[in-house]
C-alpha cells in the first residue's frame, strides 16, 4: 500500500511577524486615525532616519560584508514600531490596546516582530544584483500595501510607502471595519489574510533595507502566528529557539536620548546633503549658465493673447529694511524680447499698473514662471491711452525684432506689462527674463561649506551613536 506523501511545512524566513486579534471596538476605529497621530508623527522622524542609515548599512555591507548590529537593531525597532501602530491602526485594526513609544520588543503586545540578525551577507557588487533581484517583490509589495499597511518598497516611484489608506491591506481592512461597525464581529477569514498581506509587505521592507539576505517567498502566510514558530519573549532564554534574533534583547537600551540624537543626526546629514546640492547647482550656474553680457537668463518664451495686455503678477521686492539685500543679491534685472510688430514691456508700480488697466481686456498672470496656459483673463475694452503716454514706468522698452530692458530692483509691489506700443489688440512677443546675481559664486561656495559641515556633524553624531550601540552589544 503506497502512502500519500504529507505536505511538508514552509521553511521559516528570517522575518517573522505576529499578531493576535481582541475584539476590537464597533466605532473606534473612526477615531484611530487621530489617536494615532502622535506616533505617525514620530515616525516620520525615525524613517528618514531608518533611510539614512540603511544607506550606511549598504556601504558597510558593500565593502564589508557585515550589517552594523547597532544599525540593525535601530532599523528593527523601527519595523516593530510601525507594525506595532499598523496593527492597531489602519494595517490591520486588530486591537484597541494603544501601541507604546519604543523601538524595543513588547512581549505583551499583541503585534510583533522579529528579524534574525544576518551573521553573514554578500558583499561586493553582487549585492547589488542581489537587491535588483527583489524589484518583482517591491511591485507585489506596492500593490498590496499602497498608501497603507507597513513598509514597501515602491520601485516604480522609489519611496517607502508609511502607514494610511490605500492598496489592498487598506481596502481589506476598510471591508473588515464596516462589518465590525455593524455586525460587532471581525471576519476572521479577511483578519488571516491581512495578517499574511502584512507579512509579505513586512518580509520584502526587511530585504530591501538589506536586513537579510534570503529572497521573500512569494507565499501568502496567513494568520495570527508565523509559521517560522513563536517569537520568544526576550528575557526567557530557550536554547531549542535560536532563529529569534539577539539584538531583540539588546534593541531595549535604545533609549529616547539616544533615539533622538540618531534622529537629528539623520536630518542634520539631510540638511548638509541639500546644502551641498543647492551650493554646487549655484556654482554650476555661476560658471556654465551666464550669457555674454553675465546675465542668467531663463528660456525664451513665446507668448500671444487676443486681448490688450499681458500683464505679470505682482512682484514683491522687499520692504525698506530690505531692499539693499534685494538689489544687491539680484543685480541688475534684464528682460529680452524678440517681436515682429513694435512691442511695449515696462516695469511699473503695481498699483498704478492696476489702476491704467482696470478697465481693460488683459491676461493675468498667475505665477512667476507662467506658462500660456497659466493666465486668468480679465475682461475690458481697450486702453483709453496706448502705454507710452504714461509716466510711471521705472524702466521700459518699445520696438520689434530683439529689445532689452534693464532695471534695478527697488523697493514696493511690481508689475511687468507687454503691450503692443500702439494699444492694440493682439500681442505676440518671446520674452526671456534673468538677473545679474553678482555675488552667486560666493554664495556657493558657502553653501557648500555649510553643507559639508553640516554632514560631517551628522555623520560624526551618527557614527557616534552606532558605534556606542555595538561596543554596548559587544
Amino acid at each position: 500500500m503506497i502512502e500519500a506523501a504529507q505536505p511538508s511545512a514552509p521553511p521559516p524566513y528570517p522575518v517573522r511577524l505576529e499578531g493576535h486579534l481582541e475584539r476590537p471596538s464597533r466605532w473606534l476605529w473612526l477615531v484611530k486615525w487621530l489617536l494615532a497621530l502622535p506616533h505617525y508623527v514620530v515616525l516620520v522622524f525615525l524613517w528618514v532616519a531608518f533611510v539614512l542609515l540603511s544607506l550606511v548599512a549598504f556601504v558597510a555591507l558593500l565593502f564589508g560584508g557585515r550589517y552594523p548590529r547597532g544599525i540593525f537593531e535601530f532599523n528593527l525597532g523601527v519595523l516593530r514600531w510601525t507594525w506595532r501602530v499598523d496593527f492597531y491602526a489602519f494595517g490591520a485594526n486588530g486591537t484597541d490596546r494603544y501601541p507604546p513609544f519604543t523601538l524595543a520588543d513588547v512581549p505583551d503586545y499583541p503585534a510583533r516582530l522579529d528579524v534574525a540578525y544576518p551573521e553573514r551577507q554578500r558583499h561586493g557588487l553582487p549585492l547589488i544584483g542581489w537587491w535588483l533581484l527583489g524589484i518583482p517583490q517591491y511591485l507585489v509589495a506596492g500593490i498590496f500595501a499602497g498608501g497603507a499597511g507597513s513598509i514597501g518598497w515602491t520601485a516604480a516611484d522609489q519611496r517607502w510607502a508609511t502607514p494610511g489608506f490605500g492598496g489592498l491591506i487598506g481596502l481589506l481592512v476598510c471591508v473588515a471595519v464596516i462589518v465590525l461597525l455593524f455586525r460587532g464581529e471581525y471576519p476572521r477569514s479577511i483578519f488571516d489574510l491581512v495578517l499574511g498581506l502584512n507579512r509579505w509587505v513586512l518580509r520584502v521592507g526587511a530585504y530591501a533595507a538589506l536586513m537579510t539576505r534570503e529572497y521573500p517567498p512569494f507565499r501568502l502566510d496567513g494568520g495570527e502566528s508565523d509559521p517560522g514558530g513563536v517569537i520568544i519573549a526576550p528575557t526567557i532564554s530557550t536554547p531549542a529557539v535560536q532563529t529569534t534574533s539577539a539584538a531583540v534583547s539588546r534593541s531595549s537600551s535604545w533609549g529616547v536620548g539616544r533615539v533622538i540624537a540618531v534622529v537629528v543626526a539623520s536630518l542634520t546629514v539631510l540638511a548638509g546633503l541639500a546644502a551641498l546640492f543647492a551650493g554646487g547647482t549655484a556654482l554650476v550656474f555661476d560658471q556654465t549658465q551666464r550669457d555674454a553680457s553675465g546675465y542668467l537668463m531663463t528660456h525664451s518664451t513665446a507668448y500671444s493673447t487676443d486681448t490688450y495686455a499681458l500683464v505679470s503678477d505682482s512682484y514683491r521686492t522687499g520692504a525698506a529694511g530690505d531692499r539693499m539685500v534685494v538689489r544687491d543679491m539680484l543685480g541688475t534685472v534684464r528682460i529680452r524680447t524678440e517681436s515682429v510688430q513694435p512691442v511695449f514691456v515696462g516695469i511699473g508700480p503695481a498699483a498704478a499698473v492696476d489702476s491704467y488697466l482696470a478697465n481693460v481686456r488683459r491676461e493675468v498672470a498667475t505665477r512667476f514662471d507662467a506658462n500660456q496656459t497659466d493666465f486668468r483673463l480679465s475682461n475690458g475694452g481697450a486702453p483709453a491711452v496706448p502705454p507710452t503716454a504714461r509716466r510711471f514706468w521705472a524702466a521700459q522698452s518699445l520696438g520689434s525684432g530683439a529689445q532689452t530692458l534693464s532695471w534695478s530692483p527697488r523697493n514696493g509691489d511690481w508689475r511687468i506689462v507687454v503691450m503692443n506700443a500702439n494699444g492694440s489688440a493682439g500681442v505676440r512677443a518671446e520674452l526671456a527674463i534673468g538677473a545679474r546675481f553678482p555675488h552667486l559664486l560666493w554664495i556657493g561656495i558657502g553653501v557648500l561649506g555649510a553643507g559639508a559641515l553640516l554632514l560631517l556633524l551628522g555623520g560624526g553624531g551618527i557614527f557616534a551613536a552606532v558605534r556606542s550601540r555595538g561596543r554596548a552589544a559587544a
